[in-house]
């Protein structure tokens, strides 16, 4: 398996040949060569990962936090609405925070990383903020839909498009350990919304946070540097990629996984309430077991795949998500449902997290990253649209959970296949270039 892992590795050119850093020394002698940086070591780099950390905090662990937005609107605000009109605001969140990556992942590429995460910053709490004042649908349509998916998708993309320019043998590591930040964030902003709701009313809690969100964010601001300014434009799309069979292979394999993914987390809750597994008190906490869960399915994952491949661990935990959603249909118990919960967690932690990892060794020019990030997440973001409202008319018309948990099991099964074909189609190539 390690050999794998060069193989991806070798994929990759020397960032810094890419930034022409050393050419200097060759084309003139008389001048001394610059000092090579270095990767992986060094405060300034792990300051990266922490600021990275709550980027994700924010970008990911607020989207995860929607689950009990859905239920307090469904019993209270919303309540003569349908849940799977009300599903469409999460929805839309999750659409456009992998959508404008199409026009974030060039930004970041062109330099503007200060100003994404200055933008995502401020627009995140002002989304809350109005959030916390709207009375009707089409206010929260604006308020958490589209300002809160526009703020998260200015700072998600900069959060794993940064880490490369400091990491190269422990990428992997780097990005697993921000990335549990939305885990983090899918414990944290859920309790804390739930507790604050019951005590102070549903306003004040949203705008605490907002206030905490705004706080973090600005830690963010003010540890993350960019290490290599760009030296030439870069286009919005990069049509030539899609020549690429497995970057293709990749896009199609992110969009079938992220249709069905999302019905779990939506989803589960209801289904162990409505079955009358568990009372609402409990059927509450699953998503933060399921978050805690995912917290280590983040960390572990990336550290492995500095050593084995990323590809040879997103497979795997892509598996590992599909067969645990066919799981899902035998469950019918307390101590079930919740080692289900905290195993899809763990297992899907690494599906989740892996992707810009694999992103950038299927990325031979490690400028371009930002911007095939951003063609991978607008593939993605349809999936994510999609996906969770397809799940609610399911169980509407069916009456049930079986048609929602098929579908979801079905679409990662698919994605598994295609990252299966993306490992082979990398495997295929490298022994054409031996012969």
């Amino acid at each position: 398996m390690g050999t794998n892992a060069e193989v991806e590795e070798k994929a990759i050119p020397d960032t810094i040949n890419n930034h022409g850093d050393n050419h200097s020394s060759s084309t003139n002698p008389e001048k001394p060569a610059e000092e090579e940086p270095t990767f992986d070591t060094g405060l300034t780099a792990w300051l990266q990962v922490l600021g990275s950390f709550f980027l994700f905090f924010n970008s990911w662990g607020v989207i995860n936090t929607w689950g009990v937005f859905q239920t307090y609107y469904e019993q209270n605000l919303l309540s003569n609405m349908s849940s799977s009109s009300i599903a469409w605001i999460g929805s839309l969140q999750s659409f456009l925070l992998m959508m404008f990556g199409v026009v974030t992942g060039p930004l970041f590429d062109a330099g503007y990383f200060r100003g994404l995460v200055s933008f995502g910053g401020l627009m995140l709490p002002f989304g809350l903020m109005m959030t916390s004042i709207s009375t009707k649908f089409w206010h929260l349509i604006l308020a958490q839909g589209v300002c809160i998916g526009l703020a998260a998708g200015c700072l998600f993309v900069p959060s794993v498009a940064l880490l490369p320019q400091y990491f190269k043998k422990r990428r992997g590591l780097a990005n697993g350990v921000a990335a549990a930040g939305s885990s983090i964030g899918g414990v944290i902003y859920p309790i804390m919304f739930n507790e604050l709701q019951h005590r102070v009313g549903f306003p004040w809690a949203t705008r605490a946070v907002g206030f905490l969100s705004f706080g973090t964010c600005c830690i963010s601001f003010s540890l993350m540097r960019m290490r290599f300014q760009p030296k030439e434009k870069r286009k919005l799309v990069q049509l030539s990629a899609f020549k690429e069979p497995a970057f293709s292979l990749f896009c199609l394999a992110m969009f079938l996984g992220f249709l069905g993914f999302y019905n779990f987390l939506f989803y589960v809750q209801s289904y162990a309430i409505d079955t009358g597994i568990v009372d609402q008190n409990l059927g509450f906490y699953l998503l933060a077991m399921l978050n805690a869960g995912s917290t280590f399915g983040r960390i572990i994952p990336n550290f492995l795949a500095d050593h084995i491949g990323p590809l040879n661990v997103l497979t795997p935990a892509a598996t590992a998500t599909a067969i645990l959603a066919f799981a899902w249909i035998g469950v019918h118990n307390v101590p079930g449902i919740i080692i289900l919960s905290v195993l899809y967690g763990l297992c899907s932690g690494g599906f989740v997290s892996l992707p810009p990892v694999v992103m950038a060794s299927l990325t031979k020019d490690i400028r371009n990253l930002g911007t095939r990030l951003g063609m991978v997440f607008a593939t993605t973001s349809i999936g994510l649209l999609i996906g969770t409202p397809i799940g609610g008319a399911i169980i509407t018309n069916s009456h049930g959970y079986l048609g929602v948990q098929l579908f979801a099991a079905c679409c990662l099964a698919a994605a598994t296949a295609v990252f299966a074909g993306v490992r082979l189609s990398r495997t295929g190539l490298r022994l054409m270039m031996k012969a």
